[in-house]
């Protein structure tokens, strides 16, 4: 299948939550049942049953939960659709445009008519797992933290995310002065995000509610975690490995967060939009591996195959969101592509408001369509490096 032509996201058929810096506000909710409550509060305020509405639920989860085993079902229990089955998906950092992939395709061929994509993820606390081993003596065991050894090292490889970075910004010649510009175009970018008391935000955020204790509650009603910073304080930054160029400022931070998603038919999509003259066609995705620790090259060959399918060149392309862990996952990407690298991530990226993995590229997608309605339609792009030198991108078509 190369292109879609029966796949739709209604519009404000979907929510995000504010994203919040790991070992913050969310460090001890089970994302499966945040994410959950979340979609119920978001479907009760669209009065949609999700019961009667829904046929199938994909899970988008990267970090292990308590009962994550149950997945999809338990958290369509949870959000008030005890009778909707599901599947619990993992693709790391790409996990919500694969999420949306599968629900379109579920779409096109007919094997359902609504499907709801969850992408929820816990950074914090990450669970710290231990297998026996048969061959230790002494009860010695194997075990893995699930956040932070996976971040320092790929298995395939031995090479943590950052040297990939590191790599692909020395091979191709990228500087420190060059990243810092670039940094602080991202800041600039997010803060039109919080113009006018957040109008850009609020179309698609969600406030959450967390107990702190029996008796006292916070509602989270924006980005947790986002640093004040300036161009002077970028340069004083120094690079966080030898001779390389990416500091602490060209990097984003985990959060926890989780983003929703209704994909389904022209006209379930129809109905369920705030505004039915505004129909967003789900057009193509697009893949990649790339060489073996070049993680931030992966985004381009699957944007190129994304394209292709669709038919279409990048300079046809209206809004662009590329997930950026690393500044030079942008810096390569407008270089390869011959774009302009201040003007796409509007309204801003990972770099900038977090990285909670699974639900990221899921809200810039999000970000993507309400920046093209702003813009009177057109193509909306979403793409993002995954770990193993993966990458992924989605086309969707505003208006």
């Amino acid at each position: 299948m190369s292109m879609f032509h029966k796949a739709y996201i209604p519009y404000g058929g979907y929510y995000s939550t504010p994203f919040v810096k790991w070992q913050g506000l969310l460090q001890n909710e089970n994302s499966i049942e945040l994410g959950a409550k979340s979609s119920k509060k978001w479907f009760e305020s669209r009065n949609i049953n999700p019961n009667e509405e829904l046929d199938y639920v994909y899970l988008g989860v990267t970090v292990g939960q308590k009962s994550v085993f149950y997945g999809a079902s338990w958290a369509a229990t949870m959000m008030g659709a005890p009778d909707i089955p599901g599947q619990t998906l993992m693709h790391a950092c790409a996990t919500s445009t694969t999420s949306i992939f599968n629900a379109a395709t579920a779409v096109e061929v007919g094997n359902v008519n609504t499907a709801y994509c969850l992408l929820t993820d816990r950074c914090s606390n990450g669970p710290h797992t231990i297998w026996p081993n048969p061959k230790g003596p002494g009860g010695q065991v194997i075990s893995e933290n699930w956040n932070l050894d996976n971040m320092s090292a790929d298995p395939s490889t031995g090479i943590g995310m950052l040297m990939t970075a590191e790599k692909v910004a020395k091979e191709h010649g990228f500087t420190k002065e060059q990243a810092d510009e670039l940094i602080f175009r991202r800041y600039e970018q997010y803060a039109d995000a919080l113009k006018d008391d957040r109008s850009f935000q609020k179309r698609y955020m969600q406030p959450v509610e967390v107990a702190l204790s029996k008796r006292e509650t916070v509602l989270i009603e924006t980005d947790g975690g986002v640093t004040e910073t300036s161009r002077e304080a970028l340069q004083r930054l120094k690079p966080t490995t030898e001779n390389g160029i990416v500091s602490f400022g060209g990097q984003t931070h985990p959060a926890d967060g989780n983003v929703g998603v209704i994909v389904t038919s022209q006209d379930n999509a129809r109905r369920l939009s705030t505004d039915s003259s505004i129909p967003i066609q789900v057009i193509s995705y697009g893949y990649a591996r790339a060489e073996k620790a070049t993680m931030p090259v992966a985004p381009v060959p699957a944007v190129r195959m994304a394209l292709e399918r669709a038919g279409i060149t990048i300079d046809q392309v209206t809004t662009i969101k590329n997930h950026s862990p690393f500044i030079v996952n942008d810096m390569y990407f407008a270089k390869e592509l011959g774009i302009d690298p201040m003007t796409f991530n509007n309204y801003g990226t990972s770099l900038v408001f977090g990285h909670p993995q699974a639900p990221t590229v899921g809200r810039l997608l999000i970000e993507a369509i309400e920046e093209t309605v702003e813009k009177g339609g057109g193509y909306a792009l979403a793409t993002g490096c995954a770990a193993g030198d993966n990458g992924a991108a989605i086309l969707v078509k505003v208006g």
